[in-house]
């Protein structure tokens, strides 16, 4: 018997061989089938799957034996990767010097017939392992089943790489995840710890405003007023970017039973303004169960825009709700001036704004319409916008029910 060599690349194989994370899984049907249809079109009882690994040769699939592994020293597929051709047949291994001998020929499995295409990394070029098929007496193998034969390989090898692939996806997803979660974290601590002192220059210009103002020229007065508006600015900004940071822990907080006309009563509370905002509710229900905390989050970002970017006297705000078996469908429609066809699938983007002003003459952060979506979405849900220009504005959303 001869000891199949290392190959030439040994070290580089088997770390290729190891990105795939396969060694030792649980049996697939996927690689199953492969060496069922190898064992049947070829004719013989048994075909692996086998993967050579440092010390031994580990079979991802079985078909005609139990065993699943064995030394790498009697491994007739570790003489196939050294292969120059890719491929390796034995038509009776008894009268082969490098197998006459072998453990594997003299007794169990009874390797008389052997016949293996080699397993390899479609970028690198390096074998893994092989497809084999083995008979317990000598055999021929047709060119057509030959050809067959590799074209199951390369299905194996497609089995490979889409796994790694999806490996590769996934670990990518947790480090995207991840970098979020952390970029989140900064921006929360960033704006929580701007807030005071940002109140405290708000609460200065405030005061230098009502006791200093008539010692100043028009220029002074001038700067004061963008200070004041520069402040204003950023504390918008801030209190944005905390909400959408909080977004993430509203989903979190469990289902609660929400009575509509209550909820309706409370939003038009927060948004009355001196009666230049009126809200309605179109609904045949009563009530509904849901996180509380994130459906007003939406509605008041909602009925905040609504408010702010319209162009009456009074802003009218219908909210429908509608439910199936398995969502709820509400929308915020507005008398507001309308959203250009060309920015309405811009205004969900965090930090992108519309070019106007609000009634009280400040431009948005980008940030309201952003966290809305946010939110939608991680109950599962989805939000879109149908607008016409001097026809006012609808946001739809659903919520799913579980």
């Amino acid at each position: 018997m001869i000891k199949p060599k290392k190959h030439i690349k040994e070290e580089e194989r088997l770390k290729l061989l190891k990105s795939y994370s396969i060694l030792d899984t649980l049996p697939e049907i996927d690689y199953d089938n492969i060496t069922a249809i190898a064992a049947e079109i070829c004719n013989t009882p048994i075909a692996l799957v086998s993967l050579v690994d440092n010390d031994r040769q580990w079979f991802k699939s079985h078909h005609g034996i139990n065993t699943s592994e064995s030394p790498k020293d009697f491994s007739f597929c570790s003489h196939a990767i050294n292969e120059v051709d890719n491929i390796l047949i034995v038509q009776d291994a008894r009268t082969d010097e490098r197998f006459f001998d072998n453990p594997f020929v003299t007794g169990n499995p009874n390797v008389i017939f052997y016949a293996g295409i080699v397993l390899k990394g479609n970028e690198s070029d390096l074998p893994l392992g092989s497809l084999c098929v083995i008979d317990h007496k000598p055999h021929l193998l047709s060119q057509r089943q030959i050809k067959s034969l590799k074209a199951l390989a390369n299905q194996v090898m497609n089995l490979l790489e889409l796994r790694k692939n999806k490996i590769l996806l996934e670990n990518a997803y947790k480090k995207l995840e991840e970098n979020n979660r952390e970029l989140e974290r900064f921006a929360y601590i960033a704006a929580h710890d701007l807030k005071s002192p940002l109140a405290n220059i708000t609460s200065l210009v405030k005061l230098f405003t009502e006791n200093y103002t008539s010692n100043l020229n028009a220029e002074g007065q001038k700067i004061i007023s963008f200070i004041k508006l520069s402040s204003e600015k950023l504390t918008q900004l801030i209190e944005g970017l905390l909400d959408y940071s909080r977004s993430e822990k509203l989903i979190k907080e469990d289902k609660t039973e929400v009575n509509l006309e209550t909820l309706k009563t409370d939003l038009a509370g927060l948004f009355s303004f001196e009666n230049k905002c009126r809200i309605s509710l179109k609904t045949n229900l009563t009530r509904i169960y849901l996180n509380r905390t994130a459906i007003e989050q939406i509605l008041i970002n909602l009925i905040s825009n609504a408010y702010k970017y319209c162009d009456k006297d009074v802003a009218e705000v219908e909210i429908e709700v509608n439910e199936n078996k398995n969502q709820y469908k509400i929308s915020v429609k507005d008398n507001g001036p309308g959203i250009l066809k060309e920015q309405q699938t811009k205004i969900f983007q965090i930090f992108e704004t519309l070019s106007r002003k609000d009634r009280f003459g400040l431009n948005g952060n980008g940030i309201g319409l952003a966290t809305v979506k946010k939110i939608v979405e991680s109950l599962g849900g989805k939000i879109n916008v149908e607008s016409e220009i001097g026809k006012g504005t609808q946001f739809s959303f659903t919520i799913n029910k579980n």
